[in-house]
C-alpha cells in the first residue's frame, strides 16, 4: 500500500469515530457510524483482493470473501505500465466503485478504453492484463516483477 492510500485509509477508519465522538445526538449518530463500519468490513471482504495467485489453468484474484478466476485462454496480455504510460494509452480516468480505503477497487471508465477492471493499492507497480473476452485488468501485485515472470512462463 502506498503511503498515501496508508494515510488515507486511515483517516477513513478514524471518521466514524470522530463522528461519533463530536456529534451531539449520539443514538442517530451511532447508527450512521456502525453503518459506516459495516460498509468497511463489505469492502474489506468483498472488494479488496488478498492477493493473486497464479495456476497453469487460470489467474486467480482472491478476496476473503469470492474469487475471480480468469483462465488461461482469455489472457492476451500481461505487461507492467508506469503511470504516464496508463496515462498515454488509457486517457483519463473516473473510477466507479471503491476508492480511499485500502486502494481502488471496481472499474475505471477510461477516455480512451472505456470500461477496465482494476484492484491497486498504490501507483507504482501497476500491472495490465489484457484479455480477449473480459474488460482489461488493472491490478498492482505485491512483487510485479516476479508476478509478471511467473505469468509469463505459466499462462502465456
Amino acid at each position: 500500500m502506498s503511503p498515501t492510500i496508508k494515510i488515507l485509509t486511515i483517516m477513513l477508519w478514524v471518521l466514524p469515530f470522530g463522528i461519533f465522538l463530536f456529534s451531539p445526538e449520539k443514538k442517530g449518530t451511532g447508527i450512521i457510524c456502525l453503518l459506516i463500519l459495516l460498509l468497511y468490513v463489505s469492502i474489506w471482504i468483498w472488494w479488496r483482493p488478498t492477493y493473486f495467485r497464479i495456476a497453469s489453468e487460470s489467474l486467480k484474484i482472491v478476496f476473503p470473501g469470492r474469487k475471480i478466476t480468469i483462465p488461461r485462454e482469455d489472457i492476451q496480455l500481461i505487461r507492467s505500465i508506469s503511470q504516464q504510460t496508463f496515462t498515454d494509452e488509457f486517457g483519463w480516468a473516473i473510477r466507479i466503485g471503491v476508492g480511499g480505503l485500502w486502494g481502488g477497487f471496481g472499474w475505471l471508465w477510461t477516455e480512451k478504453k472505456g470500461l477496465i477492471e482494476f484492484y491497486v493499492s498504490r501507483v507504482d507497480g501497476l500491472v495490465v492484463i489484457e484479455r480477449i473476452q473480459g474488460k482489461t485488468l488493472l491490478i498492482t501485485p505485491e512483487k510485479p516483477r516476479e508476478f509478471i515472470a511467473n505469468a509469463q512462463t505459466e499462462l502465456l
